[in-house]
């Protein structure tokens, strides 16, 4: 299964960013608006990684204006850590999770509000992902609506969105599919909307709709254990740890 999801890890982010390969990792730049990506071991490297090459990636990160950010499983890369805190970074761990079962019980979300599935043409496209941002404590870079719906259409991305009684868009997140695989990302629900269960919500409707797109492995990263527990609930399980490295001060983006 690690091997599996390592595989999806290396792939999913070619399809909006360029690789440049620095020996035993990898450093992925954003092609376009959106979410900047990071640095991950190179696919198939198994032995150790030195605290130079750690240091030639973030200095290169540095030369972009990109974050100095690595993204690895603990299982899967364990020589990576020591190098990167090494090199100074702080390193977050996340719970792994794969779905294994059908739900114990789907959310029901208070009355009024309902989530469905965002078309690349959907007139609430723009809401949507503006919530997306806004969970996160940010806005929407110019582009990123229409990005996410050229992904859609491509399919490489599938949304889903919480609405509330009066047609906002308060919560939101994706899967990304590539082959059989594809990874619930993103999940956020906007600071005056939580504890209403609606990025549990959103977290369902996506794992149905991957479900019924013929995809065998879901999967996702929680925040900790006790987001882990709620995810649970919809069927999910940890199989290993993903660890984020950044400059301290950081903080990892929830899921």
């Amino acid at each position: 299964m690690l091997n599996r999801l390592e595989a999806y890890d290396d792939a999913v982010p070619r399809s909006a960013a360029r690789a440049e390969e620095f020996g035993p990792l990898t450093l992925f730049v954003r092609e376009g608006e959106g979410w900047p990506y990071y640095a991950r071991p190179a696919l198939g490297h198994t032995g150790e990684v030195t605290v130079a090459a750690v240091q030639a990636v973030r200095a290169r990160q540095r030369e972009l204006g990109a974050p100095e950010a690595f993204e690895w499983v603990a299982e899967t890369t364990p020589g990576l850590r020591a190098a990167v805190e090494a090199s100074g970074l702080v390193v977050h761990e996340h719970p792994l999770m794969v779905l294994t079962q059908d739900a114990e019980e789907l959310p029901v979300l208070p009355e009024g509000y309902g989530v469905r599935m965002v078309g690349d043409r959907d007139p609430d496209l723009d809401g949507a992902v503006a919530a997306s941002y806004a969970a996160f404590g940010a806005t929407p870079t110019p582009g990123a609506a229409e990005q996410v719906g050229a992904r859609i259409a491509a399919g490489l991305t599938r949304l889903a969105a919480a609405f509330g009684p009066d047609g906002t868009a308060l919560s939101a997140g994706q899967h990304q599919p590539v082959g059989p695989v594809s990874e619930v990302v993103g999940v956020g629900t906007r600071p005056e909307a939580r504890r209403r269960g609606l990025g549990l919500a959103v977290t369902a409707a996506l794992v149905a709709d991957a479900r019924a797109h013929g995809v065998e492995t879901v999967f996702l990263t929680a925040t900790d254990d006790t987001v882990a527990h709620l995810y649970a609930r919809l069927g999910f399980r940890t199989v290993g740890t993903a660890l984020i490295a950044e400059p301290a001060g950081d903080g990892p983006a929830e899921n």
